[in-house]
């Protein structure tokens, strides 16, 4: 039985109880006593009933406030397990409920945390903007681009777009998705993709950008490498043979003493020696390992590259040290220095700048080596980093894109630039160290 027929029940036997003692009584009393009796009686039934009831009343104001709360969004209420039978029951049943869409709006909290992190660690860039191009959200990616860091939320896209390059807006007006190319020297592929969708009944764009120009090299350095350990093994299999055979040829003719014979034979010999050589430095760029990135102090490590090639140090060094792998870098820059040297410039025209930069949310440092030479030509520079191309007569084509794969390795950049009034510049960005990275970054925000 519930507790409203219980309550009914009560009320009914109270007013029963009345009655039945009123008819008692008109018959031994007056009419006045007969309604004073009846209005005690009705007394009494009248408090028996609002104690009865107050019980409901407090469970069904506490179930009110809940309620409320929840529609607030606020599910941290409990009410009171009192009573018995089904008030109790809903009671209970309302704490479940409270405590599970407690735990499912922490879960739902945490998991928009990640995916806030997920975006905001993410080198792609990424917009939403409403139906008239006004951003609604941005990433750190996005925010880098078009506002050097700061705030772009609520900003018109066409007050951001004249900051960039006019490839950049070419491709956001075009309304269509693809690659593009942004640059002259420095050539970046980029990737931009659009999305379009109802939210709370408005339409939105969602307009991701991302940079390809190193996924695109890796791809390219990745075939190039398979190209390179498939000649090199069959090449290897047929240097083999020869040299045997050109050890076995001179014992044998060892005793004719003809100077022809001694020719081929060590005409043969250092050609197949000049090959295998070749093949090694190619196979060594195929199976070049992953550096092993250690600190190193930058003083030294310039002292012993000014030991193999003179250059002259422009301004002061970092206040960091470097964090890179030793002997891989100094191979790239003892090939640029190299070139430098022979490139026709004069020794003291050769120099090297070091200094912390920037880029792209990073902290790192830039490494220039300079010189007054010829310079390259734009077909030169668009090749020059890939593999086998070059313009020296005796030239392999490996030492460039070597210095490319290397310094890709470490997660940095190289790019080759003219220099005004002559000369090529080579420039490096390597990242810096985690600790030092973090310091640069919160000096680079002050």
């Amino acid at each position: 039985m519930t507790l409203a027929l219980r309550l009914t029940g009560v009320c009914v036997a109270c007013s029963l109880l009345g009655t039945a003692l009123g008819i008692w009584m008109w018959q031994w009393l007056d009419a006045g006593a007969i309604l004073a009796a009846l209005v005690i009686a009705c007394v009494v039934a009248g408090l028996a009933a609002r104690l009865l009831t107050r019980q409901l009343y407090t469970s069904l104001a506490s179930l009110e406030t809940g309620l409320l709360n929840f529609k607030d969004n606020d599910f941290s209420v409990r009410v009171p397990e009192t009573g018995t039978g089904q008030l109790r029951n809903l009671s209970i049943l309302f704490n479940e409920a409270a405590a599970r869409l407690r735990q499912e709006r922490q879960y739902i909290y945490q998991r928009e945390l990640l995916l806030d992190k997920v975006i905001h660690s993410s080198p792609n860039v990424m917009l939403l903007l409403d139906d008239n191009n006004r951003v609604i959200y941005s990433n750190d990616a996005a925010r880098h681009l078009l506002n050097q860091g700061q705030m772009i939320n609520g900003l018109m896209l066409s007050e951001l777009e004249v900051r960039l390059p006019a490839e950049f807006h070419n491709a956001l007006q075009s309304g269509t998705d693809g690659l593009f190319s942004v640059g002259d020297g420095e050539v970046q592929t980029w990737h931009l993709s659009r999305g379009r969708f109802q939210l709370n009944g408005q339409r939105h764009h969602l307009l991701l950008l991302k940079q390809m120009t190193r996924e695109l090299s890796r791809q390219e350095v990745s075939v190039w490498k398979k190209i390179i350990r498939v000649i090199g093994h069959e090449l290897n299999n047929s240097l083999a043979p020869i040299s045997s055979m050109v050890n076995s040829g001179k014992l044998i003719c060892r005793d004719y003493h003809e100077p022809k014979l001694d020719l081929i034979f060590n005409t043969i010999e250092d050609r197949t020696a000049h090959l295998s050589q070749f093949i090694f430095n190619y196979t060594r760029f195929a199976k070049m390992p992953l550096p092993s990135q250690e600190t190193v102090e930058w003083s030294p490590f310039l002292a012993q590259l000014a030991a193999q090639y003179s250059f002259k140090l422009e301004g002061a060094l970092p206040e960091y040290p470097g964090w890179f792998d030793r002997i891989q870098l100094e191979q790239v820059l003892l090939n640029l220095l190299k070139n430098a040297h022979e490139s026709g410039s004069a020794n003291d025209d050769i120099c090297m700048l070091l200094e912390s930069e920037h880029r792209e949310s990073k902290s790192g440092v830039r490494i220039s080596v300079s010189d007054r030479g010829s310079g390259m030509s734009a077909d030169v520079l668009r090749q020059a980093l890939l593999p086998f191309y070059s313009t020296k007569r005796s030239g392999s084509g490996i030492g460039l894109s070597l210095c490319r794969e290397i310094v890709e390795a470490h997660d940095g950049q190289i790019s080759l630039h003219n220099r005004d009034g002559g000369g090529l510049s080579v420039n490096i960005w390597l990242p810096a160290e985690m600790a030092a990275s973090q310091q640069q970054d919160k000096r680079h925000t002050q």
